[in-house]
């Protein structure tokens, strides 16, 4: 179920504010212990707890996962490559980050296109 694959196949974000780790787990194909390991390497990665401990990410949270899986899974870097890419001032221009974001929007603009035409 949770097969690796590119960023093109990721599934779309929801227009939602908050989600659950197994959401999560889903929309970027890692499974949910890879998600609480993340947590620990990359500081970045802030869900908000709430009762019971339970962790809700946000949506930049997930661009954020995604951005990560891409530079592990897709480009080759190691944990600490990663980020060491993340923390450098080239991370805010890094392409796969932008290309996730014009990507959702794409998504969204559609999603309204196709409301509107009802």
């Amino acid at each position: 179920m949770l097969e690796p694959s590119n960023n093109n196949e990721l599934p779309p974000i929801p227009g939602k504010r908050y989600f659950t780790i197994g959401e999560v787990s889903e929309l970027c194909e890692v499974k949910p212990h890879v998600l609480r390991y993340w947590e620990q390497e990359f500081a970045q990665i802030k869900p908000v707890k709430r009762r019971g401990n339970r962790r809700y990410y946000q949506r930049q949270d997930v661009l954020l996962i995604r951005q990560i899986r891409s530079l592990l899974y897709e480009q080759g870097f190691t944990i600490g490559g990663a980020r060491n890419r993340l923390e450098s001032e080239n991370s805010k221009e890094d392409m796969s980050y932008y290309r996730q974001l014009i990507r959702q929007m794409i998504i969204e603009l559609e999603d309204v296109l196709r409301v509107l035409k009802k």
